[in-house]
């Protein structure tokens, strides 16, 4: 700069500007250590609360949907409930469907559930199926809670009173396009250890679904839903539909409900 004296700068005490250091290495009141009184004051014993066993109650209407049948219109449900605390409840399981005004299938699982984590319960009952065919009952006994990725699972086995196996798995995911919009992939497997056909059921896997359900959350209690639903048999099972004349698949247009209170 023309008519500043820089050599003047070089005799500058630079050391004395450390006070206008906007970011200092050091704090200029240095913090305190904490005291053990003062973690003891943030972190209190609370030995002496028993949060987990306040008595709670929760009921789900997953699923209550109607379809077009031949002949006629076909009703679906599936639904679950609980109440105890958040370590030991009382479960409540059922599913069934309709079609034409004729019960295919019905059943109810009462089960006794413990949780073992945060997120996973075992779980253990009964299990009784009004229908198909004659009514049967089976202890039951599995895990179900929240994988990894937020995929909601199910994992039951059964032992019938006649010496009959069976095995149910269910996933369920929610992928959110908006707070209030929501889509629902599912998938549901069925096996069975021996072929029983009064019951219609083959050995091996019997059956499996896949449905893809849209739902809008007016609230969170209310939820109306679109969606398609793909069931098909397999093995054995299949092959007891086609001796009784029956289709082995079956592709779903679905509308429904979802609610809980």
């Amino acid at each position: 700069m023309p008519g500043m004296d820089h050599g003047a700068m070089q005799g500058m005490d630079h050391s004395a500007m450390g006070d206008s250091d906007p970011s200092p290495t050091e704090p200029r009141q240095p913090i305190p250590p904490l005291t053990d009184a003062e973690r003891a004051a943030a972190f209190p014993d609370l030995a002496g609360h028993d949060h987990g066993q306040t008595i709670h109650s929760f009921f789900l209407l997953d699923k209550l949907e109607a379809f077009d049948a031949d002949p006629g219109t076909g009703l679906t449900w599936e639904g679950l409930g609980w109440i105890g605390s958040d370590t030991n409840r009382l479960w409540l399981r059922s599913e069934g469907e309709r079609t034409d005004g004729n019960t295919e299938s019905a059943d109810l699982e009462v089960l006794y559930g413990r949780s073992i984590s945060p997120w996973w319960d075992i779980v253990a009952g009964v299990r009784h199926d009004f229908k198909p065919g004659a009514s049967q009952s089976f202890a039951a006994f599995g895990v179900q809670g929240l994988a990894p990725q937020k995929f909601e699972v199910e994992a039951t086995g059964y032992v019938g009173e006649r010496g009959q196996t069976a095995a149910r798995f269910e996933v369920e995911y929610e992928l959110p396009f908006s707070g209030r919009l929501i889509l629902q992939p599912m998938v549901e497997a069925n096996l069975y250890g021996k072929t029983d056909r009064m019951h219609g059921i083959g050995s091996g896997l019997s059956t499996a679904e896949v449905g893809l359900r849209l739902r809008y959350e007016f609230t969170r209690k209310f939820a109306p839903y679109v969606g398609v639903v793909y069931e098909r048999a397999f093995g054995n099972t299949a092959d007891l539909r086609r001796d009784d004349f029956e289709r082995v698949d079956d592709t779903r247009i679905v509308i429904g409900l979802r609610t809980w209170f």
